[in-house]
């Protein structure tokens, strides 16, 4: 693709993890020893791959000839003048095919797994679209696909459970516990394991056990690769703030990137504060978190003092987990990312305000973006400039924003 360069680290000071996983601290491999030998074969197999390139250029022909990539960089004029103060611009990965970030991912894992003869596609989804774009990339490949979904993320993603069903997909529903993103992770754990000789798990996140949140990043970073080219061309310059919303992290990671070396860009990771953040009502992992263990790797994660794990909530079902990306509680304790929350409330205000202001309609987790992003371009001069990664797009989000606003959708 000749618009960016190819979607894999150079090296600098940010690029890898070190031997045992770990950004700083934060990540490393717990896991249970049936899984060992299949995470070092996985962390080989791509090392190999993000190396080679052939791998390259089938990943980058994918995302160019199948996802839609580049994605636009749009100046959002009309949500800046009712702001009255920074511009605003977004980062379309709303655009995508399958509408969110999630099929960078799902195309750069299931060409992998092909690669390591795995003909068996796993997956774990909170909100659906991580899910919808691993069953579409499955059906392209000849894979098949086994999706995990919490039974209350089901119910209010319902849209996005027929469409991964009719691509092909078995979508499994996970009854335990809250029913949510961390269940699905759990049961998915427990099929890999289970599995694990001809089956990949393609998690969705920049989370779990090394070599997931540096692959997941890796993936992810064509956004920041191409914003930053992309606002250079436009208006000659760096923006002086990037934001992304953040539940395990993979579109935030990927939106922060090619910045982390450029120390006059701010960059604002958002969480869900939910209804506020009082125990078991939000997912701000680092206004209300510690650090510990987590499905895989050491991070900030929502837990009461004898370590057991707190409910979460979001009105957004893919924000809706209590533990952050590893890369992420990394930058955040080294000073170079900011974490904020948007609640429910301010949420649903940003996904109607722009779509009120720009014809836009954001997935919920944007809106937490937007949300952080209006705050802060309004506290800013005319002459600052605030990119806001739009991860997706809202339709799956109708019947969940309707309700949670008091809407009957009956005509």
């Amino acid at each position: 693709m000749s618009s960016y360069a190819a979607p894999f680290p150079t090296v600098n000071r940010f690029a890898h993890p070190d031997a045992k996983g770990r950004f700083g601290r934060f990540g490393g491999i717990y896991a249970p020893e049936t899984l060992m030998t299949a995470l070092a074969e996985l962390t080989e197999a791509y090392v190999a791959a993000r190396d080679d390139a052939g791998f390259q250029k089938e990943y980058l022909d994918m995302l160019r000839n199948y996802a839609g990539r580049p994605t636009l960089l749009y100046r959002a004029d009309g949500l800046s003048k009712h702001l009255g103060g920074a511009q605003i611009f977004l980062k379309r990965e709303d655009l995508l095919h399958t509408g969110a970030h999630k099929i960078n991912n799902a195309i750069g894992q299931c060409l992998l797994a092909k690669r390591m003869g795995k003909k068996r596609i796993i997956a774990e989804t909170g909100a659906g679209q991580h899910g919808v774009a691993t069953a579409s990339v499955c059906a392209k490949l000849g894979l098949q696909a086994v999706i995990y979904m919490g039974r209350t993320d089901m119910e209010r993603q319902a849209l996005n459970v027929y469409r991964m069903r009719l691509l092909g997909a078995e979508v499994r529903g996970v009854d335990a516990g809250s029913k949510t993103l961390k269940e699905a992770v759990n049961e998915a754990m427990r099929d890999w394991v289970t599995n694990v000789r001809d089956t990949h798990y393609v998690l969705g996140t920049a989370y779990g056990p090394h070599p997931f949140p540096m692959m997941v990043r890796d993936f992810h970073r064509v956004i920041s690769l191409e914003s930053r080219k992309q606002m250079l061309e436009m208006t000659g310059r760096l923006p002086d703030a990037v934001v992304a919303c953040v539940g395990g992290g993979s579109n935030a990671i990927g939106a922060f990137f090619e910045y982390l070396e450029d120390e006059t860009v701010g960059l604002y990771a958002v969480e869900a504060g939910g209804r506020g953040i009082r125990l078991g009502e939000h997912a701000a992992r680092f206004a209300g978190g510690k650090l510990g263990v987590l499905q895989g790797c050491l991070t900030y994660i929502l837990q009461d003092s004898e370590g057991q794990i707190q409910d979460t909530h979001s009105v957004s079902a893919g924000l809706d987990y209590a533990a952050v990306g590893p890369e992420h509680a990394f930058y955040q304790e080294r000073g170079r990312t900011q974490f904020a929350y948007a609640t429910d409330d301010e949420c649903l205000d940003a996904f109607k305000t722009l779509a009120h202001t720009e014809g836009v309609i954001p997935a919920l987790e944007s809106s937490h973006a937007v949300a952080y992003g209006m705050k802060l371009a309004k506290s800013l001069t005319p002459d600052k400039q605030v990119l806001i990664n739009l991860s997706g797009r809202g339709d799956k989000d109708m019947v969940s924003a309707a309700r949670a606003m008091g809407s009957d959708l009956r005509l």
